[in-house]
């Protein structure tokens, strides 16, 4: 499917919108002030991918999310080991070393976290173009960002061979941390969301 500088325009605009109340949500929960500066977005294949998050052998938290209804597909949130400690140390005071030692508490609330992150991502989209999207409870794992996206290729391969991808830099107090997500839409949900837009594919 060809797409012009038009069509990943509204791609882009999309990505702002939702990283921006994914944002505010992740603010709220840890009671913290967050800000972000205007996340990259971008059409990549999965090598592109790789690269732009640090190698395949670099370890992070996947967590993969599906969403039907008027669109379908899926969403993969990536996690660098400093935003997982920020998240932790913020909620339950804990240090995070390296992801050998995480307990099983500190699992759920990443889930958790990864949950209403992509909820209010998803949410955004839907009250954007007025459509009934839902999610399905997300899958979280820890291990090398290749294998991850390894997974998600032979799952969803018919899905699409190019994933819009949402590089989203965060400033807490001192620290700054970085989220990716990838949103993987059907050929066809991606055909419904641009149409949305008065933009023909």
């Amino acid at each position: 499917m060809d797409l012009n500088e038009i069509h990943i325009d509204v791609l882009k605009e999309i990505g702002n919108i939702g990283a921006g109340n994914a944002a505010t949500s992740l603010s709220q929960m840890l009671s913290k002030r967050i800000e972000m500066n205007v996340p990259e977005v971008s059409l990549l294949n999965y090598n592109e991918v790789i690269n732009s998050i640090g190698g395949a052998e670099n370890v992070v938290v996947g967590i993969l999310v599906s969403f039907d209804g008027d669109i379908e597909g899926v969403i993969l949130f990536l996690l660098k080991k400093e935003f997982v400690h920020l998240i932790l140390n913020s909620l339950l005071g804990s240090e995070l070393h390296n992801f050998e030692e995480i307990s099983d508490i500190e699992l759920s609330a990443l889930a958790e976290i990864g949950n209403i992150m992509v909820s209010s991502y998803v949410n955004s989209i839907s009250l954007l173009t007025n459509m009934k999207i839902e999610i399905t409870v997300p899958s979280l794992n820890i291990d090398m960002s290749g294998a991850l996206l390894d997974a998600v290729t032979a799952q969803f391969s018919e899905i699409a061979d190019k994933v819009i991808f949402i590089k989203e830099k965060y400033f807490c107090q001192d620290e700054t941390v970085y989220s990716h997500m990838l949103l993987l839409p059907s050929i066809s949900s991606l055909k419904i969301l641009l149409n949305r837009f008065g933009l023909d594919v």
